[in-house]
C-alpha cells in the first residue's frame, strides 16, 4: 500500500474526539469519583447508554489505529530511526505529562474535594502511551522481519488470508482467547491492568497486519459492512438487556471487534482525501489528548457548583475541554521548545 490512508487519520482524530467526551461524561456518573474524576451532585444516567456502547471499543480501535501507523512509518525509516522516533514522539510526552501534567490535574480534584493539596506523580490518562511506546520496542524486531520478508511465502499466506472472511475469525478468535484467560471483570478496565496491555498487544499487532495485506482486506470488510454493523448491535442488544452487570468476557470481546470493523469499514469507504481541517486536527490531536485531563477537571471544578440543568453543565464542561486544549494547544504549536513535550515535530 504506498498511498496515505486519509481514512485512518480521520478516524484517528474522531477516535480521540470521542475518547475526550467519554471522559466528560464520566464526571456525570455516581462511580466516577472511585476513579478520581470530579464528579456532578446530579448525574444524568441517561449518558451511561452511548457510554456502554463505547466503553468496549473505543481504547482497542485507537490501539489497532497505532499498529496501523507504525506501518506507515517503516516505508522510510529503519528500525534504529522507528525507536527513535517513537521515543521523542511517545516516550517523551509520557514522561513529561506523568510529572508535570498528570500532577496538575490531580492537584485540582485534592481541592475540590477538600484534601491535603500535595504532589503526586502518575501516568493518568496518558497510560496509553507508555503501553504504545512497549508494543513499538516489543514488536519491532517482528515487524522488520515481516517488512524484510514481505513477498515470501509466509507474508503473502498471511495477506490472502486477512483477505477472507475467515481470515477475521481467526484474529477473533485471539481475541476472544485473550477473554478468557485472562478474565478481565470489568472488560473495559484497560488502563494500567493485563487485560488492557494484552489486549492492546493485539491489537497494535493486528492494526499492522490488516494494512500489510492491503486492498483486499478493506474490500471485504467494506462488502460485509452491513452484517458486521448488524452484529454488533445485536450484542449490544443482548448485552444491555439480558445482562444486568457483567455479561461474559468472550462476548464482549466479539461485540468490540463487531465495532472496530465496522468503523473501519465504513470509514474507509466515505472518509477520503487530504483536507485544512484534518491536516490541523491531525496535528493537534495528540497535544489536546495530553492536555484535556486538566482542562476537564478545571471545567468540572468551575462549571458543577452552578444550580444549571446537568445537561447545560455537560455542554459546558465539553466546551472548556476542548476550548482550553485547543487554545494551548496553538502556544504550543507556536513555541519551538515546547513541541517535543507534547509530541510534535520541532520544526
Amino acid at each position: 500500500m504506498s498511498s496515505r490512508r486519509y481514512d485512518i487519520d480521520w478516524l484517528r482524530v474522531i477516535a480521540i474526539g470521542l475518547l475526550l467526551i467519554y471522559h466528560v461524561a464520566i464526571g456525570f456518573q455516581s462511580w466516577g469519583r472511585m476513579i478520581g474524576f470530579i464528579t456532578s451532585e446530579e448525574p444524568w444516567a441517561a449518558l451511561w447508554w452511548p457510554m456502554a456502547l463505547l466503553n468496549i471499543w473505543r481504547i482497542p480501535f485507537l490501539f489497532f489505529v497505532s499498529g496501523m501507523g507504525v506501518y506507515f512509518a517503516m516505508r522510510s525509516r529503519t528500525w534504529k530511526q522507528l525507536i527513535w522516533e517513537r521515543t521523542r514522539r511517545i516516550l517523551l510526552p509520557f514522561v513529561f505529562g506523568m510529572f508535570a501534567i498528570v500532577p496538575l490535574h490531580l492537584l485540582i480534584w485534592r481541592l475540590y474535594y477538600g484534601m491535603e493539596l500535595k504532589y503526586s506523580w502518575a501516568p493518568g490518562h496518558l497510560w496509553f502511551l507508555g503501553n504504545i511506546f512497549c508494543y513499538v520496542v516489543l514488536l519491532c524486531p517482528l515487524f522488520y522481519l515481516i517488512r524484510k520478508n514481505e513477498s515470501g511465502r509466509f507474508i503473502s499466506w498471511i495477506k490472502q488470508v486477512l483477505g477472507k472472511p475467515w481470515g477475521l475469525l481467526l484474529v477473533l478468535g485471539a481475541f476472544i482467547a485473550e477473554a478468557i484467560v485472562v478474565k478481565p471483570l470489568p472488560f473495559e478496565l484497560y488502563a494500567m491492568t493485563w487485560h488492557g496491555f494484552v489486549l492492546g498487544l493485539l491489537a497494535f499487532f493486528f492494526g499492522f497486519c490488516f494494512v500489510l495485506s492491503g486492498d483486499p482486506f478493506w474490500k471485504m470488510i467494506q462488502r460485509f459492512r452491513w452484517i458486521l454493523l448488524i452484529a454488533g448491535v445485536f450484542l449490544f442488544g443482548v448485552r444491555v438487556s439480558q445482562f444486568a452487570s457483567f455479561p461474559p468476557a468472550y462476548l464482549l470481546a466479539i461485540e468490540s471487534f463487531s465495532w472496530i470493523l465496522t468503523v473501519f469499514a465504513f470509514g474507509s469507504l466515505y472518509l477520503k482525501g487530504p483536507s485544512s481541517a484534518l491536516s490541523y486536527l491531525s496535528q493537534a490531536a495528540y497535544p489536546v489528548y495530553i492536555l484535556h485531563m486538566l482542562f476537564l477537571y478545571l471545567g468540572s471544578m468551575w462549571i458543577f457548583p452552578m444550580a444549571i440543568p446537568v445537561q447545560l453543565q455537560f455542554v459546558l464542561v465539553v466546551l472548556v475541554t476542548f476550548g482550553g486544549s485547543f487554545g494551548i494547544f496553538e502556544l504550543i504549536r507556536r513555541v519551538s521548545f515546547l513541541k517535543p513535550l507534547f509530541g510534535l515535530k520541532s520544526r
